[in-house]
């Protein structure tokens, strides 16, 4: 005599019993690693367009245009004096050093180690970041004291008809 054993051994309205028996092992470990892996991989390529965005911006950084932005006329500002501004953006704090007669440096004063504002002391001669002690060269704008380990972005300037104006932000080269 032969057993059936796609039957259930009981009546399928017994309370005691709710599992049904024919689909308790559809999702076995193997079939657990597909999905695991098939969803990691749906999690990769749904990332793709971002990365792609992301590696277009920063490989584009060198060619970014700012606008030719307004900061002061040469007549207001004395040799070794400062001038706040914004460059390039509203937001983005700098500071112009007229160094001699025909010399100019700027640079956004957000201080990189953890962007407190740099500071220009006439007297040492050096930009400071009061917050940790970080010190700037002015030539260069790199870190010559303190915590910060990179250069202050350097903001190019040129002077036409008597004004300074600033026109873009040099490219960070590590």
């Amino acid at each position: 005599m032969k057993h059936d054993n796609s039957k259930f051994p009981f009546d399928e309205d017994n309370y005691t019993h709710n599992i049904n028996r024919l689909n308790e092992r559809s999702l076995d470990r193997r079939g657990f690693m597909k999905t695991l892996v098939g969803a990691a991989g749906l999690f990769a390529v749904s990332t793709l367009p971002w990365g792609a965005v992301a590696a277009k911006e920063l490989l584009s950084l060198g060619d970014k245009a700012y606008p030719m932005k307004k900061i002061v006329k040469v007549s207001q500002i004395g040799i070794g004096d400062s001038v706040k501004f914004t460059y390039p953006g509203e937001h983005d704090d700098a500071l112009l050093i007229r160094l001699g007669e025909n010399k100019y440096k700027a640079y956004q004063n957000a201080c990189t180690h953890l962007r407190c504002p740099v500071l220009w002391d006439k007297k040492e001669g050096d930009m400071i970041c009061p917050c940790h002690h970080g010190k700037f060269d002015v030539q260069s704008g790199a870190p010559t004291a303190g915590p910060p380990r990179r250069p202050l972005p350097e903001i190019i300037v040129e002077v036409q008809d008597g004004t300074i104006y600033a026109t873009r932000v040099k490219r960070y080269e590590a």
